[in-house]
């Protein structure tokens, strides 16, 4: 299960992304108004993982998240994915690892969901 979420008063919105990206196995940095990251969060869903999600609104992606979604997405209305901590990529990376059959068995390592 993924730890809670804490604010800490003193802690950047730059250090609470890192902080929830490292501390939980699945994470989606999905921006509220884009159609992929919304199939990004339900395909997740649909094989059993709930996700961590940061959801940033599009001012936000623009200033503070942009370094982020910039350097994992080819756009900024793309969705990020991260398992275990490592950036996956956008809703294509998600896709190509869930058609070949490598997407559970990673979220299964990472203990994202267990076997049935």
């Amino acid at each position: 299960m993924a730890a809670a979420l804490t604010i800490d008063d003193g802690e950047s919105p730059e250090k609470m992304r890192e902080r929830v990206i490292t501390e939980n196995p699945v994470v989606v940095v999905s921006l509220r108004s884009c159609c992929m990251c919304h199939a990004m969060k339900t395909l997740l869903s649909t094989v059993g993982v709930k996700a961590a999600v940061i959801e940033l609104e599009e001012t936000e992606a623009r200033s503070a998240g942009r370094n982020m979604l910039s350097e994992t997405a080819p756009a900024v209305g793309s969705p990020v994915l991260f398992i275990g901590g490592e950036v996956v990529g956008g809703i294509e990376r998600l896709m190509a690892m869930h058609l070949s059959g490598r997407l559970v068995p990673r979220l299964q390592e990472v203990g994202a969901i267990f076997e049935k």
